[in-house]
């Protein structure tokens, strides 16, 4: 029976991480349509400024990332916080008045029109509140809903926009569309997370803030090689780079379903998901590695064309930089789970580290830069998966009542 149970969890869990995976596939494809429409029906004035416009969004809405995964982990451990609104209110104020206030100062810096700071704004509020339905969904362990709801989030961050450029309505016109996609999201996954009874307990903003400049850590430390490539390399080089740190990106997000998945498991200190989870990702990564450098010049052609061929040689090795991060980002998660203190702080220090060394190298090449890369992305996962084995979170005991059958095989599976 034991045994069947495992089967029946195992394969419950694997339609929840198919359906999460789809979802972020939605996500994905939903980000790549604003350029490529933008780039068709904007000028080219217009395509920059939209481009920036979607860098301040995509920067103000990281702590929202931070948010749900506080939420998961606090909802992991039974804890039931009874602050949520309170605190994904002031989280998402925290995340769009900046912006707002910033408005004259952005207009002049990065040559915008003065109506799109105060338009990313509104889109930045409804997203970040709408990260407390996704943390309460994960942490439950609700994974079919927590994919909805990832799709859901996608329509509200893109989708309007996609519609107003589709629509030929121009920057500030599909900013607006932007905008009521975004707050027609919020109550479709506040209405997600309804049947959640949050009783008691509170969520402490120090969590919300260490998860949140975790996230920001890592966003920061996977960019930081190629905007050092764009200041140290030919312009045709650094171009080349950009084409390479493509296959990274792919590399980084393809197992964050695993991480998804174990978060919850995590916070309740399961080791045995720890583990699993770990080889999983690492297991992962080695594949796609594998695999690029199999299909090294279709991978080129694929992310850049025939124009990139001569980067086939390079190509695994920007596959397994991606795969280190990935590594790296499960283990910032298994941090945040067992209320490490500081828990991006290897990755800040290769952030400062990688600057110096690449300098170092007298005349910097595609090469060198990716090999440096890659070493303090080595380095910082070593000194985080030694932290992770030294740490381990209190036994918490999961709300496994408000879980239905289903549920409770996803999470045992793991």
């Amino acid at each position: 029976m034991a045994s069947l149970g495992a089967r029946a969890g195992a394969a419950s869990l694997g339609r929840a991480g198919a359906a999460v995976t789809a979802a972020n596939v939605v996500v994905n494809l939903a980000a790549y349509l604003v350029p490529l429409l933008g780039a068709r029906y904007l000028t080219s004035d217009d395509l920059g400024a939209l481009a920036t416009a979607m860098a301040l969004f995509a920067i103000a809405t990281v702590p929202g990332m931070g948010l749900q995964t506080a939420i998961a982990v606090s909802v992991a451990r039974g804890e039931e916080p009874a602050n949520l609104g309170r605190t994904s209110v002031m989280t998402a104020l925290l995340c769009g008045a900046p912006l707002l206030l910033a408005t004259p100062l952005l207009v002049a810096v990065l040559d915008l029109p003065v109506m799109v700071p105060p338009l990313i704004a509104a889109m930045t509020v409804p997203i970040v509140l709408a990260c407390r339905s996704l943390g309460e969904l994960q942490g439950r362990s609700r994974f079919s809903k927590l994919a909805v709801g990832l799709a859901v989030i996608a329509l509200g961050r893109y989708a309007g926009v996609v519609v107003g450029l589709a629509a030929g309505l121009g920057l500030v016109g599909s900013l607006v569309v932007g905008v009521a996609a975004a707050w027609l999201a919020f109550p479709v996954l506040a209405r997600l997370g309804h049947s959640l009874v949050i009783a008691s307990g509170r969520l402490r903003g120090g969590a919300v803030f260490t998860a949140a400049s975790a996230t920001l850590a890592m966003l920061v430390a996977s960019y930081a090689d190629l905007i050092l490539a764009r200041t140290v390399l030919p312009a045709a080089a650094s171009g080349a780079y950009a084409v390479g740190a493509v296959l990274t990106r792919g590399a980084i997000w393809a197992p964050q379903v695993i991480t998804m998945l174990a978060l919850p498991r995590l916070a309740q200190g399961h080791r045995r998901t720890l583990m699993t989870g770990l080889c999983l990702v690492a297991g992962a990564g080695l594949a796609l590695v594998g695999l690029t450098a199999v299909a090294s010049e279709l991978a080129v052609r694929v992310v850049g064309g025939s124009d990139y061929l001569y980067l086939t040689v390079d190509a695994p090795w920007f596959a397994a930089l991606g795969a280190v991060y990935a590594v790296i980002f499960f283990l910032l998660n298994a941090q945040i789970a067992a209320s490490a203190r500081w828990p991006s702080a290897p990755l800040w220090l290769g952030v400062v580290t990688l600057p110096p060394a690449i300098l170092v190298l007298g005349r910097p090449s595609i090469g060198s830069v990716l090999a440096c890369a890659l070493l303090v992305a080595v380095a910082a996962a070593t000194a985080m998966l030694i932290r992770v084995l030294r740490t381990a979170p209190p036994p918490a005991t999961p709300p496994s009542a408000a879980l239905s059958s289903a549920d409770q095989g996803q999470m045992h599976a793991l």
